[in-house]
């Protein structure tokens, strides 16, 4: 009896390994597929790797949700900054900017609905969308005087998140 309980032990950890082993190796192969492809490569492999998934779907569905609650906080930003700006050039950036948000939420939200019904061609077009919106407002502090508040920053990472769903889009 002591050896057959030995030999279920033994069996099930390695099993249980090499689920583990699976799992990693198909994780590996997901991220080394998609974000060679991305205009950041360590952030999608940070990204992804958090995912929970390596189901291209289930990533579509997560990195929408962290675009779309990323493009909401910097909408909440860009407004409190319209809002509080004294220099009357950054106040009119910022507002500009709030537009270019609203903007990607939608587009972002859009992304989500296109996905439900797998329009895998209208979640990238729409992401795109997203993307040029905040280029847009990125682009309006080319100039002095300079954004001193995370709103340029949290763009890049919203356009990092939008890079992986693209390429993950263009997959299907």
């Amino acid at each position: 009896m002591a050896n057959n309980s030995c030999f279920i032990t033994v069996s099930l950890i390695g099993v249980l390994l090499f689920i583990i082993i699976s799992y990693v190796a198909s994780s590996n192969d997901v991220i080394s597929t998609i974000c060679p492809k991305t205009s950041n490569p360590p952030f999608c492999s940070s990204v992804l790797k958090s995912a929970g998934t390596t189901d291209l779907k289930g990533l579509v569905v997560y990195t929408l949700n962290l675009a779309h609650t990323n493009a909401g906080k910097s909408l909440t930003l860009a407004n409190s900054l319209a809002k509080t700006a004294t220099n009357p050039q950054l106040k009119q950036r910022y507002s500009s900017c709030v537009e270019s948000y609203d903007e990607a939420v939608g587009d972002i939200e859009n992304a989500q609905k296109d996905l439900a019904v797998e329009d895998f061609n209208g979640v990238n077009i729409v992401t795109s969308g997203a993307m040029t919106n905040i280029g847009d407002c990125q682009d309006k502090f080319a100039q002095p005087p300079k954004d001193t508040s995370l709103l340029l920053e949290n763009g890049k990472t919203i356009n990092d998140i939008c890079s992986i769903i693209l390429v993950i889009s263009n997959l299907f």
